[in-house]
C-alpha cells in the first residue's frame, strides 16, 4: 500500500508539475515575444519617422546591429541597415538598395509626411555582419512628404527569448524528475509512518489467532486520529470476544456438570433396576428424566438466544390472559407446589389489566412460568401475579411472601447457573437457569426484567415491555 500510495502521489504531482510548466513557458513566451515585438516596432517607428519628416534614404540613421529593410510601394528595396548581408521574411529578399532621385521641391509643395498607426509582425531570418539569427519583424508603413508610400521592415533578434525559453526548459527537464523522486520518497515515508500503527495491529491481530490468546491486547498509538480510534475499537472487540468465550466456556462446563447430576442417578436407577427389579425407583427415574429435558430444553433455548434469535414481531400477546392460565393451572386458591418450608403455596392473580404487547406469546409464557417456578421455591405460602399498563409499558409482576433478595445479590441472581441456595438440594433449587433465559427474553421484546422487595416481604419480579401500539396510553394520563 505503501507503494501504491507513493506512486499516486507521485503520478498526481507529475501531472500538476506538467500543467504548470507547460504554462510557465507559453507565459514566459508570451511575455519575452512582447518585448521583442516592442524593440522592432520602435526601432521601425524611428526609421518611418525620419522618412516621414523629409529625410532622404541616404541620411536615415540605420547604423544598428538589427536588420532594417525600407521597401518603397513599388516593391523596390530603397534603404537597408548598415552590416545587412541577407534577409528572409520580410517578402522581398534583396539587400541591395537601389538609389531614387531626389524628392520633388516644388515652391507650392505644402504636403507633409505620416506614420501608419498600424504594424504587422513577420518572424524571419537576417544575416548581419556575418552572424546569422533569427528575428521578429515589425511592418510599418509610412508617407513621405513627396507622397511616397514605403513600408519600414526593422527586426529585433529572438535569440535571448530563445535562450531564456531553453534554460528554463532545460531547468524543468533537470528539476522535474528530481522532484517527483522526491515527492516519491516524501510520500512512502509519510505513509510508512502513518501506517506503522496499521502493520503492529495487523502483526498483534496475527499473533492472537495463532496464540488463541484473547487476553492480548493491540498496541494503541500515542495520537488520537482514525488509526488509534481503530486500535481503541479491536481491542473494545477482543474484550468482547474475551467475554463471549470465557461466558461459552463457562457455560458449556456448567452445563455439563448440571447434565451430570441426572444422567448419573438415571444411570444408577435403571441399573439397580435391571439387577433387581424390585428396588426400581420408577418415580425417582420419571423426575430425573423430566428433569433432564427440562435442563436440555432450556439450554436450547439459551443456545438459540445467543444466536441472536428475535421474538416474531407480528405477533400479539395478551399478558392478562397468559397469568390467568398459569395461575389456574397452578391451583389457585387451591395450593400448588410446596414452597421453600414445605407448606403448600397459594398462587393468586390480583389485578389483571388487559394490555397486549408484540412479540412471541411462547417465550413471554416461558418467561412467566420461570417466574412463578422461582417465586413458589421461595415463597412462605402465597404468590402474587398480576398485570397493569403503565403509560405506553405492559407491566407484569411476580411477587412471594419468602425471604426475598439480597440488595447486593439482585443483579447477580440473573447470571447463569447461578443459585443463591446453594445448600439446597438440586431437585429443589433448579439449576439456575429460569432467571436469565427471562431476562435475555424481556430484552429481546425490548424489555426489562428486574428484581425488587415485595409488600409481601419476598422478592418483586417485574417484567416491563413496551405495550402494542393500539394498547398505549399517553404518559401523562398515567395507568387506568
Amino acid at each position: 500500500m505503501k507503494t501504491r500510495t507513493a506512486l499516486g502521489a507521485t503520478a498526481v504531482v507529475a501531472v500538476a508539475l506538467l500543467a504548470a510548466g507547460l504554462l510557465m513557458l507559453q507565459a514566459l513566451r508570451q511575455n519575452l515575444t512582447e518585448q521583442v515585438d516592442l524593440q522592432a516596432e520602435n526601432l521601425a517607428r524611428n526609421i518611418a519617422g525620419q522618412l516621414a519628416t523629409g529625410n532622404d534614404f541616404d541620411d536615415l540613421d540605420l547604423d544598428t546591429d538589427q536588420p532594417v529593410q525600407v521597401v518603397d510601394e513599388d516593391g523596390i528595396v530603397r534603404a537597408v541597415s548598415s552590416g545587412l548581408q541577407a534577409i528572409g521574411g520580410t517578402g522581398n529578399d534583396s539587400v541591395d538598395p537601389v538609389p531614387r532621385p531626389d524628392f520633388d521641391d516644388d515652391d507650392d509643395d505644402d504636403g507633409s509626411g505620416g506614420v501608419g498607426s498600424d504594424v504587422r509582425f513577420v518572424d524571419g531570418v537576417a544575416l548581419v555582419r556575418g552572424e546569422p539569427g533569427d528575428y521578429r519583424f515589425a511592418a510599418i508603413e509610412a508617407e513621405t512628404p513627396g507622397d511616397l508610400e514605403i513600408t519600414v521592415f526593422a527586426g529585433a533578434s529572438t535569440q535571448i527569448e530563445q535562450a531564456a525559453i531553453g534554460s528554463v526548459r532545460d531547468s524543468l527537464l533537470v528539476g522535474f524528475p528530481v522532484l517527483l523522486v522526491v515527492v516519491a520518497g516524501v510520500t512512502w515515508l509519510v505513509t510508512w509512518r502513518a501506517l506503522r500503527p496499521v502493520e503492529g495491529i495487523r502483526r498483534e491481530l496475527a499473533a492472537i489467532m495463532h496464540s488463541e490468546d484473547l487476553s492480548r491486547r493491540v498496541p494503541e498509538p500515542q495520537t488520537r486520529d482514525e488509526i488509534g480510534r481503530l486500535a481503541d475499537t479491536t481491542n473494545e472487540t477482543l474484550a468482547a470476544l474475551e467475554r463471549s468465550v470465557d461466558r461459552q466456556r463457562r457455560f458449556v462446563a456448567d452445563a455439563s456438570h448440571e447434565l451430570r447430576s441426572p444422567i448419573a442417578s438415571l444411570r444408577t436407577q435403571l441399573e439397580v433396576g435391571q439387577a433387581h427389579p424390585e428396588l426400581l425407583d420408577l418415580p425417582g427415574a420419571v423426575k430425573d428424566t423430566v428433569r433432564l429435558q427440562t435442563l436440555a430444553a432450556d439450554l436450547l433455548l439459551l443456545a438459540r438466544l445467543d444466536a441472536g434469535e428475535r421474538p416474531v414481531a407480528a405477533g400479539r400477546v395478551e399478558l392478562a390472559e397468559l397469568v390467568a392460565e398459569q395461575v389456574g393451572e397452578r391451583g389457585g386458591e387451591r395450593g400448588g407446589a410446596d414452597g421453600a418450608d414445605g407448606r403448600p403455596v397459594t398462587v393468586t392473580a390480583d389485578r389483571l389489566e388487559p394490555v397486549a404487547v408484540p412479540g412471541s406469546a411462547g417465550m413471554l409464557e416461558r418467561v412467566l412460568i420461570n417466574l412463578l417456578d422461582n417465586a413458589e421455591r421461595h415463597a412462605a405460602g402465597r404468590v402474587r401475579a398480576g398485570v397493569r399498563r403503565d403509560g405506553g409499558d405492559a407491566v407484569l409482576e411476580v411477587a412471594d411472601d419468602g425471604a426475598g433478595v439480597d440488595a447486593a445479590q439482585r443483579e447477580r441472581i440473573f447470571q447463569r447457573f447461578v443459585r443463591l441456595d446453594e445448600a439446597r438440594s438440586r431437585d429443589a433449587g433448579g439449576a439456575g437457569l429460569g432467571l436469565a433465559i427471562a431476562r435475555d427474553v424481556a430484552e429481546r421484546h425490548g424489555g426489562t426484567l428486574t428484581v425488587d422487595a415485595a409488600p409481601e416481604g419476598g422478592a418483586l419480579f417485574v417484567l416491563r415491555v413496551p405495550a402494542s401500539p393500539a394498547d398505549r396510553v399517553p404518559e401523562d394520563e398515567g395507568p387506568l
